[in-house]
């Protein structure tokens, strides 16, 4: 099965180029660079080393070595709000995280990108042994209560697309929410979020006799944590819809 596809820059010596792909079993490697002799692909730049680097499939990840001897190479995640890897001159074997990913190569002036795909996805089978206690999770969420409609409306403008986006106020949570939940108020809603913060445990619960230190940024600390963990995905944003089941707070 193939799991790294790899997509070539454009050139003016071949135009298939722009929609050639380049598929990569595990364990498959691929070099670049300007000589045909050395590489599988060849990228006819003079600003491009003869031997400019490799790609390595690893399953359901990719390995990138840079073989020149004095450039730089960025990798990008397009996906991402400028997140990205630089991989040194020489370095071997840099493991990218990138599901889609634009490996930038400086040339005489221009930057040439080469794309890498990496769809492949491998879980865990979920039927287990079957010996043992069952883990606990790390996070119980039931997707069908207001505390988590509440989540989903705090962390729906990042997941649209916009990953720097002010967090919306109280005032904005209960109007997104009015649809599934004609009964939000000001007050239900922050309610939901103190418990959240308890739920997540970034506070104490009111059974202990330590209150823990003043939560400053409540509802950013909320959204970074579901956000990272992909507590709140973007397809939980159907629980703000309209006829959208809505449980009791907890």
């Amino acid at each position: 099965m193939y799991s790294i596809i790899v997509v070539p820059p454009p050139t003016t010596e071949d135009e298939r180029s722009t929609t050639r792909q380049i598929r990569l079993a595990p364990g498959e490697r691929l070099t670049f660079g300007r000589s045909a002799s050395v590489n599988r692909l060849r990228i006819p730049h003079e600003g491009v080393s003869r031997r400019a680097g490799e790609i390595a499939a690893q399953g359901a990840f990719w390995i990138l070595s840079n073989l020149s001897r004095d450039q730089t190479y960025v990798v990008e995640n397009p996906e991402g709000a400028g997140e990205h890897v630089k991989v040194g001159p020489g370095r071997l074997d840099a493991p990218i995280p990138f599901e889609f990913a634009r490996i930038v190569l400086p040339a005489a002036g221009d930057l040439l990108p080469l794309q890498v795909w990496a769809p492949r996805h491998d879980y865990l089978h979920p039927d287990g042994d079957g010996d043992g206690d069952t883990t606990a999770p790390a996070f119980s969420l039931d997707r069908t209560k207001r505390y988590f409609a509440v989540l989903a409306a705090l962390c729906e403008p990042r997941l649209r697309g916009a990953p720097h986006a002010p967090l919306p106020t109280v005032d904005q949570v209960v109007e997104r929410l009015r649809p599934a939940w004609p009964a939000a108020s000001r007050t239900s809603v922050q309610w939901n979020i103190d418990y959240l913060a308890v739920k997540l445990r970034l506070k104490p619960g009111p059974d202990t006799a330590d209150t823990g230190p003043r939560l400053n940024g409540k509802k950013e600390s909320l959204v970074s944590l579901a956000l990272r963990f992909d507590l709140v995905r973007e397809d939980d944003l159907v629980v703000l819809a309209a006829g959208a089941p809505s449980g009791s707070p907890r």
